[in-house]
């Protein structure tokens, strides 16, 4: 490993907004030159890209990293950042420069969609420094996955799964997901596992939170916070098709967590069982993950970021 460099890696994923970035990269890199960044990039040609030049960066020195892309790019480069062993996960810093889909990360942030303004926070410097969550399917040969806004299991679980040929609506996907997934979701048997206290029944979405806002700007949890060293876990009851049409607004303005079928509970880590063969889908960040019994614990102040100054 080479020392700390003062040199920034920009990582494009030239797929997020529906090829937004691809386009705007020409004009993003003439404002970093404007602002006189000295940074080398690359653009990811496949889905978990970003992970592998995060690896590579951190080898050559680099710990300012510029993500411009989506929460998926982002999740990819937190990823590459948790399982790199050359530097604390909290000392390596990054910009965004947010072109996605949902882009529901920023919101909890304030981070801008303006090219010169989210540049602008990046050189002013003023760093945050996030709790992270980490998630592994028991029984499985893959690895842990690290997630910095908001992991479900079960109904958002199958959204995700429905979102991603319709990517180039933008936010709207979840909306499409949502309506489709209705028709063929049925609720599941879990076990929730947490603070000494389980949780049995039949089950909609189990939803483990960090930040405010996921699928598109839909609010799931209750009070999330990512500073305070606590997973916001939110578990939704067997609910009936017609019950999910009558909340669908609820889902999006936060009001779904005073449901009386919704329990909302704040923890350190939460371990889910399903009691059945065909398990569902779990996502974090918007990604697919996989099936199976999960574990979900909490890592305290491991991703730091640059963010607006507090007024």
């Amino acid at each position: 490993m080479d020392a700390e460099s003062n040199t920034w890696f920009v990582i494009i994923n030239p797929t997020s907004g529906n090829g937004s970035s691809k386009k705007h990269w020409p004009k993003i890199k003439s404002l970093l030159e404007t602002h006189l960044f000295d940074f080398e990039f690359a653009f990811t040609t496949h889905s978990k890209h970003s992970t592998t030049l995060v690896h590579q960066a951190i080898k050559n020195g680099i710990t300012n990293i510029i993500c411009i892309g989506g929460d998926g790019t982002l999740h990819n480069i937190l990823n590459g950042i948790m399982t790199q062993n050359d530097f604390l996960s909290s000392e390596i810093k990054v910009g965004i420069i947010p072109i996605g889909t949902g882009n529901d990360w920023i919101k909890t942030h304030h981070i801008p969609l303006d090219f010169e303004a989210a540049i602008q926070i990046i050189k002013n410097g003023v760093l945050a420094t996030q709790d992270i969550g980490k998630l592994v399917i028991k029984n499985s040969s893959k690895p842990a996955v690290f997630f910095n806004n908001l992991a479900g299991v079960g109904f958002d679980g199958l959204v995700v799964s429905k979102v991603g040929k319709h990517k180039h609506i933008g936010a709207l996907a979840y909306l499409y997901g949502t309506l489709v997934s209705l028709f063929s979701f049925r609720n599941f048997d879990s076990k929730v596992g947490l603070n000494s206290e389980v949780i049995s029944g039949k089950t909609l979405m189990i939803l483990i939170g960090i930040c405010k806002y996921s699928g598109g700007g839909m609010q799931l949890t209750d009070k999330p916070d990512p500073f305070d060293g606590l997973l916001d876990v939110t578990i939704a009851q067997d609910f009936r098709k017609f019950e999910i049409i009558k909340n669908l607004v609820k889902l999006f303005n936060g009001t779904i967590t005073e449901n009386k079928k919704v329990v909302s509970l704040k923890t350190k880590s939460v371990t889910v069982q399903f009691n059945q063969e065909n398990a569902p889908y779990i996502q974090a960040d918007g990604e697919l993950i996989g099936t199976g019994n999960m574990e979900v614990s909490l890592i305290e102040k491991a991703f730091s970021f640059y963010t607006k100054p507090p007024n």
